[in-house]
């Protein structure tokens, strides 16, 4: 059986963000990672001083990724994780999603 290619962190980055902005959803990327394998998550303020912190899993008995929040609350304690992380991983991309909505797109076909 032929593998299914897997696509870049980075080629997932670009094409997460021009769908954010064709949503006319603010987002910046913080830190790029590596082009190829690095992990990403995606940070979203809601511009009242809460945050919530997405990452990429498997699920292995479904056999498929899925974005669930790894921590959320006051914006400062989830810029303090996002610290943390980076510290830890330097292949490690970081997107910051700005929405009042609380919208991240993450649950969107094609985006896992």
């Amino acid at each position: 059986a032929a593998m299914t290619p897997r696509l870049t962190a980075e080629f997932w980055v670009s094409a997460y963000l021009v769908r954010l902005r064709l949503a006319d959803i603010m987002a910046y990327l913080v830190k790029r990672g590596d082009a190829q394998a690095g992990a990403v998550l995606v940070k979203l303020s809601t511009l009242d001083g809460q945050a919530q912190l997405f990452h990429r899993r498997f699920d292995m008995l479904s056999g498929t990724r899925l974005w669930e929040v790894l921590t959320q609350g006051p914006e400062a304690e989830i810029d303090a994780a996002v610290s943390r992380q980076k510290a830890r991983d330097p292949d490690l991309w970081v997107i910051e999603v700005e929405d009042r909505a609380g919208r991240s797109l993450l649950d969107q076909d094609g985006l896992a």
